[in-house]
């Protein structure tokens, strides 16, 4: 695993196919920011084994192949799209030419094959042609197929000492004039060298944001510099007012708060010391050695170096696990304690990218795709989906316009004080920040007076009933509905970023929304979410008391289970707001509901590429409201 890090890292690849994985159905692992898809070997032993290893920011999207071979395919999308299939065919077994042609006829063109064939032809470099070789030449013959390899030798079979070519690329001829083939010089600890294949038309480096390093910061030059002065806030515009306000909190995050590098999918060994690093240099040294001068003598000393930094590795590996189990005492707190379990566990959270079918037409770029899952959510809040019977009600009930305006000086409607605020952001957990860039811990670290001066900018919001046009968008992350087809754009659960200072105010509106609900008892005594001191035990508890009561009695109790289909993006906004009304509701609070909850619009996030701009019809994203 060590090994293929290292590959992983200097190549950065789009996708990465193994031979020889020696793994059970059983077995299986992870490596952050690829998806790892293998078939192994049918006897149900460590033996022979296929994968795939494909980067989770190429769509991609795997394939059924109905063959005997050990052989795993999926199609990618790079510059366009691509089947890539991995194959392992063992050496002195006996391959039947009709099921090669069968494999080959269930690959989408255009495709690359990348194998360990174990055949021999002159063609290929090998210094005579056997049986298999001649199978291979066949298949080539037959289907019209490309070898990418020249004379590169592949294998080192270490009994002999001696060099092969025994690992072949094969490709459609449409991609021949794209794609050059190059070996690794170094082994890195298996007996074949790694083949490099490389597409001219794309290159998988791509543009990474990146992130504000918070537990390195240095919250006493922000909060110095961080300053939102009187003058941003009371002779402004509200939208300018906002953009200024954002523009000096990321300028002063930049200058106090470290970033993290643009190392894209780069694989961690924390266990790597400078022990390690000398003994795999000398290592290297002496392969380089013998590969100068393939002599006896030479090979041992490559032996000996290659035993020396394994056992460095595995003992720097075990101090590090000896170390790391240390650290987990009675002091350390839960949260601590499970971040460390799934650490050690090999437990996180890795999403690859489909490829998307829409009406049987796939959907391979990441533009398209995040196009194709915005279309799709705004089509679902699309008023359309309503039953034509409520369609009719709706055109009739929103005829009459609501209004809220008022003169009350109802609690409810009053200026925010300072003490709303600041209970309201201590409430705030760590949470992704919106299209803003502004976090939480930002907020959090400014000064009293820039504090002051944010809540009397949240105070003209308040008053002035105009909402800020750059609070009104947000990001979406798409996250695959488990258990469901994720070529599907409809079994994608939405995840909304927000603007954390949009957030904040959202909080101060929906404590006095709630406290103007629970007093005026409007709320039904059975219901328990979202509700201070309830939760759904509640419900769970009042459920067993009837069931034993019901038993006592000797009687017959019904419930019912149901759970509302996509029931925040297809809430009706007007109902919402007619339900204030009849509330008696008026004022600043409804008015800033209606504010909140017209004209909202959003991008949909895939990879590090963002949707064009889509606006949902019906869609409530605050469960209060909802």
């Amino acid at each position: 695993m060590s090994d293929l890090k290292d590959i992983l890292n200097s190549y950065q690849p789009a996708c990465v196919a193994l031979q020889e994985t020696h793994l059970k159905p059983e077995n299986s692992f992870r490596l952050h920011g690829y998806s790892v898809f293998h078939k192994d070997h049918p006897a149900n032993r460590a033996s022979g084994g296929v994968a795939l290893l494909i980067s989770n920011n190429i769509p991609s999207s795997l394939l059924t192949l109905n063959t005997p071979f050990q052989a795993i395919a999926a199609q990618i999308f790079t510059h366009k799209l691509i089947t890539v299939c991995s194959l392992y065919l063992p050496p002195n077994t006996q391959i039947d030419q009709t099921n090669l042609n069968n494999l080959v006829l269930q690959l989408p063109e255009p495709f690359v094959i990348l194998g360990d064939l174990n055949a021999h032809s002159q063609i290929w470099g090998s210094d005579d042609t056997n049986s298999r070789g001649r199978q291979i030449e066949k298949l080539l013959h037959d289907h019209n197929l490309c070898l990418l390899n020249t004379d590169e030798i592949t294998h080192f079979h270490t009994p002999t000492r001696t060099f092969h070519s025994i690992d072949l690329a094969i490709c459609s001829p449409s991609l021949l004039p794209f794609f050059s083939l190059q070996t690794d010089p170094d082994l890195h600890n298996s007996d074949h060298f790694p083949i490099i294949l490389t597409d001219n038309r794309h290159s998988h480096l791509q543009t990474v944001f990146s992130r504000f390093k918070y537990d390195l910061a240095n919250w006493t030059k922000f909060t110095s510099t961080a300053c939102i002065t009187t003058t941003m806030v009371c002779d402004n515009p509200i939208d300018t007012a906002v953009n200024q306000i954002t523009e000096t909190l990321i300028a002063a995050a930049e200058n106090s708060i470290p970033k993290t590098k643009n190392n894209f999918g780069r694989q961690r060994k924390v266990w790597w010391n400078s022990d390690c690093r000398e003994a795999y240099k000398n290592q290297r040294k002496a392969w380089g050695r013998f590969r100068r001068y393939p002599t006896s003598a030479n090979l041992i000393l490559y032996k000996q170096a290659k035993a020396y930094s394994r056992r460095i590795q595995r003992r720097s590996q075990r101090e590090l696990w000896e170390r790391y189990v240390s650290s987990l005492n009675s002091t350390i707190s839960s949260k601590k304690l499970w971040e460390k379990v799934k650490k050690a566990s090999g437990i996180f959270t890795d999403h690859n990218i489909n490829i998307l079918y829409q009406n049987g037409i796939p959907v391979t770029s990441l533009q398209d795709i995040a196009n194709c899952i915005a279309s799709t959510l705004s089509q679902t809040s699309n008023s359309s989906t309503y039953p034509s019977s409520f369609q009719n009600h709706k055109k009739l009930a929103e005829k009459q316009k609501l209004n809220f305006k008022s003169n009350s000086y109802a609690p409810c409607n009053t200026d925010f004080t300072f003490h709303e605020l600041t209970v309201c952001l201590s409430e705030v957990k760590k949470t992704s920040p919106g299209p803003d860039n502004i976090s939480y811990q930002m907020i959090k670290h400014l000064s009293n007076s820039s504090l002051q001066n944010l809540l009397h900018l949240y105070n003209r919001i308040w008053h002035e009933h105009c909402f800020p046009s750059s609070w009104q968008q947000a990001i979406i992350i798409p996250i695959p509905k488990p258990g469901k087809d994720p070529s599907n754009p409809l079994n994608y659960r939405p995840i909304a970023l927000t603007n954390c200072l949009c957030k904040l105010m959202e909080k101060m509106v929906n404590r006095r929304l709630v406290y103007y609900l629970e007093h005026n008892q409007i709320l039904s005594p059975f219901l328990s979410g979202f509700r201070p001191g309830r939760c759904t035990i509640d419900n769970l508890l009042a459920l067993e008391t009837d069931i034993r009561t019901t038993f006592l009695k000797r009687q017959h109790l019904v419930a019912i289970f149901f759970d509302i289909e996509k029931a925040y993006d297809r809430t009706w906004r007007y109902g919402i707001l007619q339900d204030l009304f009849n509330c008696n509701l008026r004022g600043n609070l409804p008015i800033f509901i209606q504010n909140f909850l017209r004209l909202r619009q959003f991008r949909v996030k895939v990879g590090y590429q963002l949707s064009d701009l889509f606006i949902p019809e019906e869609k409530v994203s605050h469960k209060v409201v909802f």
